[in-house]
């Protein structure tokens, strides 16, 4: 099993107030653009409560940003190009108990590409909405287990060795529907500014 850095959420709602202060955007502004209560808001920016990766996709489409980049952002910047495995970001989902995992490039980098190992347990499935995906490309390959990938009315099956590359930005729902966990691998191209 994954180690889960225990304050990821408190740099995550420190990151998100902070993405919000430097657009000059109220909490009414972010939950208006992000379709979430400004209750809500509030109570990760405070550290109360964590982020579903669900409403992660949506708080990062109305940045403009790439949900990996915002992890990434919340991540104490560090230079260097080695990213040792005990220090890449882990990231539990508290509603589906999916468990993501920041692979490269380390915090820092330029590099417009994120590389992220997913774990989704046997019967979770987690929802992102199409502003998730407008300023980056992405392939899905399966590692282990089956994963099913709805791409707005498009349903694909995948198993392991499957690769799929997301085509224009749509509504997403991800399920696995299997009785063992299902690992994957995310590629992400960053196009955001």
């Amino acid at each position: 099993m994954s180690i889960i850095i225990d304050d990821l959420g408190k740099r995550l709602g420190a990151r998100l107030r902070a993405e919000r202060e430097e657009r000059g955007w109220s909490l009414t502004d972010l939950a208006g653009r992000a379709g979430v209560s400004r209750a809500t808001i509030n109570n990760i920016e405070r550290g109360l409560t964590s982020p579903t990766a669900a409403l992660l996709g949506k708080l990062s489409g109305a940045f403009g940003l790439t949900m990996s980049t915002l992890l990434a952002r919340a991540e104490a910047a560090q230079a260097g190009r080695l990213l040792r495995a005990a220090e890449q970001p882990v990231w539990r989902d508290p509603k589906s108990g999916y468990v993501r995992r920041h692979v490269a490039p380390a915090p820092g980098s330029d590099l417009p590409l994120d590389v992220v190992k997913v774990e989704m347990p046997p019967g979770a499935e987690v929802a992102f909405p199409a502003a998730s995906y407008v300023f980056i490309r992405q392939i899905v390959w399966i590692v282990s287990g089956e994963l099913e990938i709805r791409e707005g009315e498009t349903l694909h099956r995948l198993l392991p060795g499957d690769s799929l590359e997301f085509g224009a930005p749509d509504d997403c729902r991800f399920a696995n529907p299997g009785a063992e966990p299902c690992v994957y691998a995310v590629i992400v191209l960053r196009t955001e500014r």
